[in-house]
């Protein structure tokens, strides 16, 4: 049964990244973090959400690693790309697993293994309750899955981008190395660009910014927390005008 009009969030993208699949592997897909994270993508598209996700492909082939070993810049994020979309089909078959439709849409064509990305078929999707997984970034080299990430969002009307990490927010500093990391509630797009925060790439905050859309930081390693940000009560950073 649908909550819609009770989410704070009822049209949401959620953005995570290939290391987050990876769980504590210094490599590849970990099942059972994929089951778990479809699992709470899953409740949350039980709760009435319009789902999207987009996911990284770091956990198997980072871009800026292959051109800093001497690849062609262009060639090295296709290849990122392309691991993007292996994460995004073992992302759609644990939540068809867990009881949530899932289509994946890719930016490069490859029909016989999911469908091209079309916003209108994207939109038709999630209006049949389907989580829209989606693929292969841009398309472009040069720009990150971050960029992809609020691109898409914006395409799909959604009311908001929800980065996952391992943390519970922005901080000025990484809290794993830095005990003295202050922690923020809330950042506008400028002060995260003024004092370099690296929560997403310039040009992913820039495009947040200029369409009005807000950026929510949360922690993906706690179980539920999908459902708690929907619900507006997740311990989370957000990031708007």
């Amino acid at each position: 049964m649908s909550t819609l009009g009770a989410l704070k969030y009822p049209r949401l993208l959620v953005k995570i990244s290939g290391e987050a699949l990876m769980g504590r592997n210094g490599f590849g897909i970990d099942n059972v973090v994929v089951e778990r994270l479809a699992g709470d993508l899953a409740e949350a598209r039980r709760a009435g959400c319009a789902l999207s996700v987009v996911v990284g492909g770091g956990n198997i082939f980072r871009g800026l690693q292959g051109t800093a070993r001497g690849m062609d810049r262009a060639t090295a994020d296709y290849m990122g790309m392309l691991a993007t979309v292996m994460n995004a089909l073992a992302l759609q078959s644990a939540l068809e697993a867990a009881g949530a439709p899932a289509r994946v849409l890719s930016a490069i064509t490859m029909p016989t293994v999911c469908e091209p990305y079309v916003r209108h078929r994207a939109l038709y999707h999630l209006d049949r309750e389907r989580v829209v997984i989606f693929a292969a970034g841009t398309g472009n080299p040069f720009f990150t899955t971050d960029t992809a990430a609020t691109l898409r969002a914006i395409e799909m009307g959604c009311d908001a981008v929800a980065k996952a990490t391992q943390v519970d927010g922005v901080y000025s500093a990484d809290p794993k190395k830095d005990p003295a990391a202050k922690r923020f509630d809330t950042l506008t797009y400028s002060e995260v660009l003024a004092k370099n925060l690296k929560v997403m790439d310039g040009a992913a905050i820039a495009l947040a910014r200029d369409n009005h859309i807000p950026v929510i930081v949360f922690s993906i390693d706690e179980p539920g927390n999908v459902n708690k940000l929907l619900q507006g009560t997740a311990r989370a950073t957000i990031i708007h005008g």
